[in-house]
């Protein structure tokens, strides 16, 4: 027999049995679903995080006072040396390879105007700081550096603050109190949304020593630097480290955290997680392709006449084992087929119908959860198909 023909009558068999053939693709179906529904949101996590921290500017270095790169970013640890301004201008002035650097001074406090008061991130930083965190005012100027070197108060805010407290009210030229302090709004950043679970637009910006005043804090909580290009990230942070141990007494009691490696520890834990929702959806198939030995069984049992009648014309063992396969693993590949079709369709759906849900089919997704589809049909389908070349004709034909 041709190949062909080999799956003409395979199909010709699961076609005498419809009902009970579509039952026992469900679970290769269900199997499959899941594997591409799960893969994708985990590949759909991996590409938001992927854009979300490039979005944030390029070739950029975070440098932590702690020596521990997972040292919080709201306040150093205790016992550590503190970054100061003055660390940041021997980066400046030292490090070659980078484009400029900016601190940052960060801390929460009430914002206040008129009778309206709501709890706001305030970053205390310079002129730099748009440029190399990608966030620019929108209405308005952003921080000058004669507004820096005068300490004025003088406050950018995001869009959610001007929401929130000034409603439809323009707020530049208004002046709002942070804490006990008045300050006067001279911009209103561009409208950035949710980065990380995080509203950039929740924020307010003020000079940096004029944050260390309100705050009462003579230190930084990290300075932010921008490399020329990716090929220096390695020089400049050499030159980072010397600048600042040379300035801490020889210690190096400070971190620097690269945008790649953010990225990188990122797509290790999803990547973990990706598998491992994979792994759990492909206990289906598993569950599909014991679902499919046992039909494949109890087709044996039902066919034992037919078998003995085709090997008494000639039919060799070879011939029923390939036949009773090619029906196994035609079971499997159809149930397979409308599995990938069903989760990426479940997938797209979810996405078009809740936007925030990150979803991404991918083809290695497809063409693994098919792949696994085609084995478990040939392994779960050999052992049957063992049994059926292995009849005895005589007793076959015998068989009531």
């Amino acid at each position: 027999m041709t190949p062909l023909e080999y799956l003409r009558v395979s199909l010709e068999a699961l076609a005498s049995n419809p009902i009970r053939s579509l039952l026992t693709m469900l679970g290769v179906i269900i199997g499959v679903a899941s594997v591409i529904m799960l893969v994708s949101i985990g590949e759909g996590a991996k590409s938001y995080i992927r854009s979300e921290l490039m979005g944030i500017g390029s070739n950029l270095l975070v440098i932590n006072p702690g020596k521990t790169e997972t040292t919080g970013m709201m306040h150093p640890p205790s016992g550590v040396h503190k970054l100061t301004l003055d660390d940041l201008r021997a980066i400046e002035k030292r490090a070659t390879a980078l484009v400029g650097a900016t601190p940052l001074v960060v801390s929460s406090a009430p914002v206040k105007f008129e009778n309206r008061t709501r709890d706001v991130i305030v970053i205390g930083t310079d002129d730099k700081f748009q440029d190399i965190r990608n966030l620019h005012v929108e209405i308005g100027s952003f921080l000058t550096p004669a507004d820096v070197e005068a300490r004025r108060k003088v406050a950018v805010i995001g869009r959610t603050v001007k929401k929130e407290l000034f409603r439809d009210a323009n707020p530049l030229g208004e002046s709002l109190k942070i804490g006990d302090a008045p300050f006067r709004v001279i911009g209103i950043m561009e409208k950035k949304g949710m980065t990380l679970g995080f509203d950039i637009d929740d924020l307010v910006f003020i000079p940096v020593e004029t944050a260390q005043e309100l705050f009462d804090q003579d230190g930084i909580t990290e300075i932010l630097a921008q490399v020329v290009n990716e090929n220096e990230i390695d020089r400049a942070k050499e030159q980072i480290r010397r600048t600042l141990i040379r300035r801490h007494a020889g210690e190096e009691d400070f971190s620097i955290v690269t945008q790649q490696a953010m990225l990188s520890t990122a797509q290790g834990i999803l990547n973990t997680f990706t598998y491992v929702l994979g792994g759990i959806a492909s206990i289906s198939l598993l569950v599909g392709g014991i679902g499919i030995m046992n039909i494949m069984l109890v087709s044996v049992r039902e066919r034992t006449r037919e078998i003995g009648l085709r090997k008494a014309v000639g039919a060799s063992e070879r011939d029923i084992l390939i036949q009773f396969v090619i029906e196994s693993v035609t079971l499997s590949v159809i149930g397979g087929l409308i599995g990938i079709g069903l989760g990426a369709g479940i997938a797209y759906g979810a996405r078009a119908a809740f936007p925030v849900i990150p979803v991404a089919v991918t083809a290695w997704s497809i063409v693994t959860a098919f792949a696994f589809a085609l084995l478990v049909g040939v392994f779960f389908g050999i052992y049957p198909a063992m049994k059926a070349a292995r009849l005895n004709p005589i007793d076959a034909l015998r068989y009531e």
